[in-house]
């Protein structure tokens, strides 16, 4: 996971791979893309969606001084065709980014489940929630930068925020402490907090 040793080049790689699909993967039907080739191909892969590639090139965006000349190019023309795309297809676009907010919202169920069930296993299943809630919150940004943001997107993610609460405590940064520049903790919160070990107890 990209998220517990930070590594900017797999951060372009993924973001490369994933621009190079965005336009046949917006008009198509399904939410999670698959991408093969370079990181892709090596097992642990990411799924394409718009979310996880707003999460990647916003930190390339914050981490930029440590690519080289070259890969800081490469960047600003992915960025680019990231935005030409993005007008192109604005309404696909959107329609993916607001389902794909929701589903991952909706995913996040199953953590409360289990974690009210057996809350030993609580700290151990917590990471994936951290990623899910983060991408979550880069479609809240990028919506709002469309002018298109959702009343109930942002109304279900308050109550998921709600009930992580009360499965968490105020923690260290969750991520690789290089990340942490990129996730101001007033906005980024759940990555400041985890399940304790006797979280649970509270139930829903």
């Amino acid at each position: 996971m990209s998220e517990a040793v930070y590594d900017p080049n797999r951060d372009l790689q993924d973001a490369r791979a994933m621009i190079e699909a965005l336009a046949d993967y917006l008009i198509g039907d399904q939410l999670y893309g698959t991408l093969k080739g370079g990181w892709f191909g090596r097992g642990n892969q990411p799924s394409l969606t718009v979310g996880a590639l707003l999460l990647r090139l916003r930190r390339l965006a914050v981490f930029a001084d440590l690519l080289d000349d070259a890969q800081r190019g490469e960047l600003a023309q992915l960025s680019a065709q990231h935005e030409s795309i993005r007008a192109e297809w604005k309404l696909h676009y959107t329609e993916k980014l607001l389902h794909e907010g929701v589903s991952r919202l909706d995913a996040m169920k199953t953590f409360f489940e289990e974690c009210s069930d057996d809350p030993r296993l609580c700290p151990s299943i917590y990471q994936p929630e951290a990623l899910r809630r983060t991408i979550v919150q880069e479609i809240v940004t990028e919506l709002a930068t469309l002018n298109a943001e959702d009343a109930d997107l942002t109304r279900k993610a308050r109550e998921t925020d709600g009930r992580l609460r009360r499965f968490t405590a105020p923690s260290a940064f969750v991520w690789a402490s290089g990340l942490e520049p990129a996730y101001p903790e007033g906005e980024y919160w759940w990555l400041y907090a985890a399940p304790p070990p006797a979280a649970g107890r509270n139930k829903d």
